[in-house]
Order: structure tokens, then sequence, then C-alpha cells
């Protein structure tokens, strides 16, 4: 069984779906500690209703995000962490525990890398850049970090259409429904160490 931390930013969706995937016993392992950047954010209540220790580490607190990443490297250690899962953790990620945790990070992505990904492409924004290139297909990726962004050698992907009608809205909620099942199907296969 495999110790899993997942960070997250936001409302939580994607952890709570690794969450639900341990719950049901699709996952072999036990979500040992959530971590997240901002304060106030439903991840938290989340966390929280699930009881599952959350921390909370803020660029403000620490002043660089190496100084930071060092204190959460020192919490995944304290927690006995086998597996990192950034689950719409908006926030760069240094060496310091990219390095500590190679290939045993991983991260999802709102459309098929290599496209509409990297700096600045995150949430909301993804979404317009694909129906504004005319893109007919797009999805969400699951890849290993690396030291980039969004340059991890990529694990699983899924497809979704865009269809002609589409807002940024309606396609990112059809592509959010299938993260909610890519993830944790990921997530299951590293715990069963089927993805070397």
């Amino acid at each position: 069984m495999k110790n899993i931390a997942i960070f997250a930013s936001g409302s939580g969706s994607d952890m709570q779906s690794v969450i639900d995937g341990v719950k049901d016993g699709r996952i072999d392992g036990k979500v040992k500690l959530i971590i997240t950047n901002k304060n106030g954010i439903y991840a938290i209540e989340r966390a929280k209703l699930e009881n599952i220790p959350c921390k909370t580490f803020t660029l403000k607190q620490y002043g660089s995000h190496a100084v930071r990443d060092m204190a959460i490297l020192k919490e995944l250690k304290d927690n006995g962490i086998d597996l990192v899962v950034l689950a719409g953790y908006l926030s760069i990620v240094t060496p310091v525990i990219v390095n500590e945790y190679e290939r045993r990070i991983i991260n999802i992505h709102p459309s098929l890398i290599p496209r509409h990904c990297g700096v600045g492409y995150y949430g909301i924004k993804v979404h317009e850049s694909v129906i504004a290139s005319g893109d007919k297909v797009s999805g969400a990726t699951v890849h290993f970090v690396d030291s980039g962004a969004d340059t991890g050698e990529i694990i699983e992907q899924v497809k979704v259409e865009v269809l002609s009608d589409d807002t940024p809205e309606s396609l990112q909620k059809r592509v959010l429904e299938k993260e909610h099942i890519l993830l944790p199907n990921v997530v299951a296969k590293l715990c069963r160490e089927e993805i070397k």
C-alpha cells in the first residue's frame, strides 16, 4: 500500500476523485496528506470532511518556491509519502521535490499535451486556447512531473471531442468529467507498480 499526498489549489474535485478511488478500493493506497498553497479554498474543506490532514504552504510565508518546497518536502518525508499527485495545483514545484520524487510525482493537465500546455496554461485559459485554435479534439493528460512546465513523460491521455457550439466553460466541464476517471485510474496503476 502506497502513502499518497495530493497537492491542490482550488475546489479539489480531481483530489476528491483520488480519495474516492481509495475509499471504494480501486486504489491500493492511503491519502495521508493534502498540501495546498492557498488559504480559504474548497480543497481544504474536502480534506476536513474526509478527515485527512491538510497543510497550507503559501509563498508569502516562505518567500521563495525553493524554500517553501523544502518545508513541504520535510512534511512529505515525515508522513512517509510514496507518491505525490498534483491535482489542480497551480504553483511551481521546484527540483527540491521533483528530484526527490522522480517518477513518483504526477500531474493532471486539462489538454492533450503537447498542445495548450506550459507556463500560463491552466484552468479556463487552457479551454479558451483550445477553442480559439479550432482544434476538434481536446482532453486530459496525466504525466510525470519534471523540472519544466507540463514537459514530463506522458503516462496516459483521454480524448474529448470539441463540439461546434462549445464554450470554454462547457468544454471544461466535459474534460473535467474525464479527468475524474483518468486520474484515479493512473494512481491505481502506480500503486500496483504497473507503470515503471
